[in-house]
């Protein structure tokens, strides 16, 4: 992968006095002189990289409500008080039950020996030592699939999905956005168009709610037939990525499956394909993992710069800082906390003054429907049921969000606010030359912006190189510091701290859309698959 070398500022056409701003020229004001000491500690005085390291290789994963994500927030307090950022908080919101494996170990041991690549799907128990049985295919997709197996899985390890066809990969993994791709992101999107290209509604012909219902029919059906594990296939991905999430529900008194673990396609496809041909399988699983009962409350950690004139109002930088248990968390995304946090100190190693405060929000249960920032802004902002604003409300100019994976910025989306173009436009200039100059009316979807933007707060997702985020890292194994380009993280670091400063130096908040009209209440958490599955 390419990365660009940032060893000298020399040449950069930004080292302007600092009374020269681009308002000369009928722009919206932007302080030259601030954007160059920010790219210079950006990229000549980085931390961004010895954060990721402690987010991840040292306290990843970071499960909702798990002692690793505990012991990220703490090293999160440490870390920013160290760069005079003492104002840090734990703010509580309702969840259900934390969870954490501790060990993994999965074999095919007869016909043939063979590791099993895998790891534990979430919120779902260990197997108390070594569990060994023959394996049986049982897809459990419909009522029928229950009628059709009951009685037959006791002792089994039950493979519950299709076999994936898996076809030689003929395209590159990783990319970066093309000029014209750019481009036609500026265009009016195509009706029906999704974030990820993912495609809308439920699966399967079920609502949301039927889907919830049937993953609790399921799982209660796995432990009455008293099946030893359960395996998935992984449900994205090669070559030894395995792509999950969890198995069984976070919210207690639900029914709990069985053991329950994603596996490597080609592993599980083989499985398959002996027990097509009638021969058996003997399989394999050691499984340790805790359920962590002792609360129901999960936390955000927020911090604040205080400002000067204004420090009542704020711009609001955030992530979500919990991860699924795969890997470490590094793409998905520690690269959103880290960024967030360095923005955040290269603005205290600056000196820089604010008028208003900039506030930092790592969110936890994102994974689970954006728990944790809609809790912040239902008890700070505005709850959607009824959307009569609270104090902070008319405080808060924007928020913007970082949270698709590692690669450097390109632009931002706007969620359909014309009113920001030009200011966004001004705001991006002086970083055209790094490749961020595109803004785009389009909305995009998946992650904490949209907590605030269904309030009427400005809520941003700024438009990041996918590189190989969806093909290799979002809910894998891969999703490691080894995915993550130094470079990018710099840039991106920079940007988001020279938006944080505007925004908080900026004489009129960020215009907003309408308020929208009340919300009814929802259940949160993104649909479940079958079998017990959230994926």
């Amino acid at each position: 992968m390419r990365r660009r070398n940032f060893l000298s500022l020399s040449a950069l056409p930004f080292a302007a006095p600092a009374a020269f701003t681009l308002a000369a020229q009928g722009i919206e004001n932007v302080d030259l002189n601030v954007i160059h000491q920010i790219k210079n500690e950006a990229f000549n005085n980085s931390q961004v990289m010895d954060t990721m390291f402690y987010l991840c290789d040292v306290n990843g994963p970071r499960i909702t409500g798990s002692p690793g994500y505990k012991k990220a927030a703490d090293y999160i307090k440490k870390r920013l008080t160290e760069h005079g950022i003492p104002d840090v908080k734990y703010e509580d919101f309702e969840f259900g039950r934390g969870w954490q494996h501790s060990k993994y170990s999965g074999h095919m041991i007869e016909p043939a020996y063979s590791e099993l690549i895998g790891f534990p799907l979430a919120w779902t128990p260990g197997t108390n030592g070594p569990v060994r049985g023959d394996a049986i295919h049982a897809p459990l997709r419909t009522q029928a699939d229950l009628d059709k197996w009951k009685g037959k899985l006791k002792g089994m390890i039950v493979l519950v999905d299709a076999p994936r066809t898996l076809t030689m990969p003929d395209k590159p993994y990783g990319k970066r956005y093309s000029a014209e791709e750019l481009a036609k992101m500026t265009e009016a999107p195509e009706p029906g168009a999704t974030p990820f290209g993912r495609p809308g509604g439920a699966a399967g012909g079920m609502n949301r709610e039927q889907m919830m219902a049937f993953r609790d029919k399921v799982n209660q059906f796995l432990l009455d037939e008293g099946v030893l594990a359960v395996v998935k296939t992984s449900y994205d991905g090669d070559g030894g990525a395995v792509f999950g999430s969890s198995g069984g529900p976070y919210q207690k008194g639900k029914p709990v499956p069985p053991a329950s673990v994603a596996i490597a396609a080609e592993n599980y496809n083989r499985v398959l394909r002996l027990l097509d041909k009638k021969i058996p399988v003997k399989l394999e699983f050691d499984i340790e993992a805790k359920f962590y009962d002792e609360t129901t409350k999960a936390f955000n950690v927020v911090a604040e710069i205080p400002g000067t004139t204004r420090k009542d109002e704020y711009v609001l930088l955030g992530g979500h800082l919990d991860s699924w248990q795969g890997a470490t968390g590094a793409t998905d995304n520690a690269t959103g906390v880290a960024v967030m946090m360095e923005a955040a100190r290269i603005i205290k190693a600056l000196g820089l003054k604010t008028q208003r405060s900039i506030r930092l929000g790592l969110w936890s249960a994102e994974e689970q429907g954006l728990i944790g920032s809609r809790a912040y802004v239902k008890d700070h902002i505005a709850d959607p049921a009824d959307m009569k604003p609270k104090a902070e409300h008319s405080k808060i100019t924007a928020y913007f969000n970082i949270d698709n994976g590692s690669g450097k910025i390109r632009g931002i989306y706007t969620q359909g606010n014309d009113m920001v173009k030009n200011t966004f436009s001004s705001w991006l200039a002086p970083f055209a030359d790094l490749g961020a100059n595109t803004i785009t009316n389009r909305n995009t979807g998946g992650t904490d912006h949209q907590a605030f933007d269904a309030v009427g707060v400005p809520g941003f997702q700024f438009i990041q190189d996918p590189l190989d985020y969806m093909q290799r890292t979002h809910h894998s194994n891969m999703d490691t510091m080894d995915r993550v380009p130094k470079g990018d993280l710099m840039q991106i670091s920079a940007i988001v701290a020279s938006f944080a400063y505007h925004a908080a130096n900026r004489d009129a908040l960020l215009p907003r859309k309408p308020m929208p009209k009340p919300q009814p209440t929802r259940r949160d958490g993104p649909p479940p698959s079958s079998a017990g599955g959230q994926e």
